[in-house]
């Protein structure tokens, strides 16, 4: 194979707050393979969970070791691939899983939900993010992004650092905007809150109760991940029994063993493939899920178009896809999935079905 690792911006439309800080800007890793006329591309970047973390220097460091030997091999069969992979953080091995797979596709000539025996009707709408802010902006941003499409799931950001009075405030006024809309425009929304492990066990406790009373369908990592998984699964089974809506893992949850040891206390997990280290283990772990009982949400951080197409092709076995960050970019140099509506669709295209964009 022919390697090239490259560097490109991801500049945000609108900066997204979250319980850790802000985000305007990153860069982000491309790299390519090439073989036999054919390229496959993946993409990387840091990213942070709040007990672990990854530079994108480190993620070029670790790819740019491993090059060599990703030139003196071939894509297929993916799995004598395995040991080098294996041998990868998850974020540096997503980079070269896509790249495998969009080769793989590619070359067969077909996109890698058809590959999959996988059903493109199942898709249901994505849901959009608001980030924290005063009650205004945070409204304004959901007029933008309802400028932008039909939206009618909406992912609320809470564990706002002036407290649990201002995270209520922000879901009255959110709860308020969806109602009006269904008023006038008759169209129905559903309100998800994501706390980004901001709260304490002291405070998700009361705000479980207070946020289905609200018509919240499901709230993502209330508590701080922890290292230690019997302690990280103790404080989500603290949850559970007094949980009257979906409760669902992120930051907690990276791959199939953490999916395993998490199903009996939650109710879904999202998957994201820079946590996952790809689409190897991301379908591994959306397979598992279904056949555990467990709602898959599918998620991103500040990812382009190539990492939300490469996410795209496992949209059918996902209950709440959460693929927007490409949405709010105003530099992105990819295109694709399709917009349909609020529906994501990654369409026929071979491989991750994902083109260069002319910016």
């Amino acid at each position: 194979m022919r390697c090239r690792l490259s560097r490109f911006p991801l500049t945000k439309a609108v900066p997204l707050a979250i319980s850790r800080g802000t985000t305007a800007a990153v860069e982000h890793l491309l790299l390519e393979l090439e073989h036999d006329g054919t390229t496959g591309r993946g993409e990387t970047g840091g990213f942070d969970t709040g007990h672990r973390a990854f530079r994108t220097d480190d993620l070029a460091a670790e790819l740019e070791a491993v090059l060599p030997a990703l030139e003196r091999a071939t894509p297929e069969p993916f799995q004598a691939l395995d040991p080098l992979l294996d041998s990868l953080s998850p974020p540096a091995r997503c980079a070269v899983d896509l790249a495998l797979h969009d080769w793989w596709g590619q070359r067969l000539g077909q996109p890698l939900w058809r590959l999959w025996g996988l059903d493109d009707g199942a898709i249901v709408p994505t849901s959009v993010t608001l980030g924290l802010g005063s009650e205004a902006a945070v409204l304004e941003r959901l007029e933008r992004w309802w400028q932008q499409l039909p939206a009618s799931r909406i992912k609320l950001k809470l564990g706002s650092p002036e407290g649990l009075d201002h995270d209520r405030a922000l879901v009255r006024a959110v709860a308020q905007a969806l109602e009006r809309r269904h008023q006038s425009h008759g169209l129905a929304g559903e309100l998800q809150v994501d706390a980004n492990g901001g709260w304490t066990l002291e405070q998700a406790l009361p705000m479980l109760g207070w946020l289905d009373a609200q018509g919240v369908v499901l709230v993502e990592q209330p508590l701080a991940p922890l290292e230690d998984p019997e302690a990280d699964c103790a404080a989500f089974a603290a949850l559970e029994l007094d949980c009257p809506i979906a409760l669902v893992a992120d930051e907690s949850c990276w791959n199939l063993a953490d999916l395993v040891r998490l199903a009996p206390y939650v109710d879904g997990v999202n998957i994201k493939l820079l946590k996952s280290g790809g689409l190897a283990e991301a379908l591994l772990m959306a397979r598992a899920a279904r056949r555990l009982g467990l709602g898959v949400m599918l998620g991103c951080y500040s990812d382009s178009a190539l990492l939300n197409g490469a996410a795209a092709q496992l949209l059918p076995l996902v209950r709440w896809p959460d693929l927007d960050s490409h949405l709010n970019l105003v530099d992105d140099p990819f295109v694709g999935p399709a917009l349909v509506g609020d529906r994501l669709v990654p369409g026929a295209s071979p491989g991750l079905g994902v083109g260069r964009a002319r910016l």
